[in-house]
């Protein structure tokens, strides 16, 4: 039976560059895999003539002797001098192609197993990030300030400067990864990389460890950090300080500190964005006649505010300019005052003969009331009929 071209096999142009081979050598791996296609007896014979292919053609000379002979470069048909990538008996060094299959899997995986390809040195592991919860008033929240916290975390161990090492002492290169932080196993068609058992990963074991730190290069500390926060922060707003976190293990480079502002409930106002709302209690007699009152403001101000003749619950007023400042720019919020028109109770003897003949007399000075009971009479007429 003859052989299929190896560019055929792997769907690819004959000028087709490094690249694309791999590419298009990956795309078959992932599809002609045996274990994707247990159904399908023909399947491991393809994965295994498209692995031949990609082990010829991703190899520059390979690919040029082959570019020029075809399949005779390699089946010992052409003596001695074609025959480079032959093996007793003819065939391809495909038929184990446990080392192309590695070599996408290099690609494919390196970067998550942390040594970045193949003969790359594991860098020192980072430190976590932290989260730090911070409850502010509203006050601080309009005005800005700084607050000094306390934070539990990891910080470099003085002892030995974070190299985990006793006396100055250096780490020395791990023997079961040869630094390389992770080791390789053949498991059928594939190469599986796992994190080295010896060094966590890392690449180097520490003969005499610290002292202090136990060989971790860090130790627990609380540690004291001025803050900033900035006027206008809302709850959720989130303060990152870049460096502020976990320290890393051996040297290794440091966490972040992300800080997450919760603004607490106020006794006067509600917030609403760069909006403030008040709501402020009102004499009946000061909704009815009209009048200024005095209302306080976020800044610890006060402002004196008119209220028309007539004035009902729900009213509501805009002082602009009185709200929360912008946290990214923006123009300055309002604040609205909500009257709540206040009856009045334990009224005196003198006061309810009052509200009495004030009441006779007020028979058109309540138009609301006036109407609502004109529309009742007139639905009890119309059930009536």
């Amino acid at each position: 039976m003859s052989k299929r071209d190896f560019y055929d096999v792997l769907g690819v142009a004959k000028g087709a560059s490094a690249d694309e081979i791999k590419k298009a050598y990956r795309k078959k791996a992932k599809e002609l895999h045996p274990d994707r296609n247990k159904d399908n007896p023909d399947a491991e014979a393809k994965f295994k003539e498209a692995n031949a292919a990609y082990e010829i053609l991703k190899d520059a000379d390979k690919k040029a002797a082959y570019d020029r002979f075809g399949h005779a470069a390699f089946d010992g048909s052409m003596g001695g001098g074609g025959g480079q990538g032959a093996r007793p008996g003819g065939g391809y060094p495909g038929g184990d192609f446990s080392s192309a299959f590695s070599d996408v899997f290099d690609d494919l995986f390196g970067d998550f197993m942390g040594g970045g390809g193949r003969g790359g040195t594991r860098r020192a592991a980072r430190g976590s990030d932290l989260r730090y919860n911070l409850r502010v008033t509203l006050e601080d929240a309009f005005s800005g300030m700084q607050k000094t916290i306390n934070v539990p975390t990891s910080v470099t161990c003085s002892a030995c400067d974070g190299s985990g090492s006793e006396g100055g002492t250096e780490p020395t290169t791990c023997p079961t990864c040869s630094g390389m932080g992770k080791v390789r196993a053949q498991q059928g068609f594939f190469t599986v990389e796992r994190t080295c058992p010896t060094c966590a990963g890392i690449g180097q074991i520490i003969k005499n460890p610290c002292k202090a730190c136990g060989g971790q290069g860090r130790v627990e500390k609380h540690r004291a950090l001025n803050v900033n926060i900035p006027a206008g922060v809302e709850t959720g707003t989130r303060i990152r300080l870049a460096g502020e976190g976990e320290a890393g293990m051996r040297g290794g480079p440091p966490g972040d500190l992300y800080i997450f502002v919760e603004v607490a409930p106020h006794k006067l106002f509600e917030r609403d964005g760069a909006n403030l709302y008040c709501r402020v209690p009102v004499s009946m007699s000061k909704a009815a006649l009209g009048g200024a009152i005095e209302v306080p403001t976020i800044d610890g101000g006060r402002t004196r505010v008119q209220i028309p003749g007539g004035s009902q619950s729900g009213r509501q007023m805009r002082l602009r300019g009185k709200g929360m400042p912008p946290l990214r720019g923006g123009g300055t919020g309002d604040m609205f005052i909500e009257l709540a028109v206040e009856t009045p109770v334990n009224l005196t003897s003198r006061q309810k003969e009052i509200l009495r003949e004030f009441e006779d007399l007020s028979e058109d000075n309540n138009p609301e009331t006036k109407s609502f009971f004109s529309s009742v009479k007139s639905f009890w007429d119309g059930m009536k009929g």
